[in-house]
């Protein structure tokens, strides 16, 4: 069965000893899901202070990156003021394992 990239960055959070939480909501009158603050699908807070993760797959890693930081460069600037760590977390299956890559953008 596949996972979502949302339930590999959950499960991999909670592994390194962070609170985590969904933040991205359905909106079923718009047909759209809507992320906290244009870009956090994953608001994690632990050991190493808060960090704010928008999960992807691999192959959507840059343009997950350019999205955030074109079109959500206000919210991305305050959270960043905040102390809260930014990544963008992209998962692919190899060899039968998901393997996740993360680019900080903080």
């Amino acid at each position: 069965m596949p996972i979502s990239p949302t339930q590999n960055t959950l499960k991999e959070l909670r592994k390194r000893g962070y609170r985590a939480a969904v933040t991205e909501v359905w909106n079923p009158h718009a047909r759209i899901r809507k992320d906290l603050f244009g870009f956090v699908d994953v608001l994690g807070i632990g050991p190493e202070g808060t960090i704010a993760v928008q999960a992807t797959s691999y192959s959507n890693i840059s343009a997950r990156v350019r999205k955030i930081t074109e079109e959500c460069a206000e919210a991305l600037a305050d959270v960043r003021e905040a102390g809260w760590r930014v990544e963008v977390w992209g998962w692919r299956k190899v060899n039968n394992r998901w393997r996740l890559k993360a680019v900080d953008i903080s």
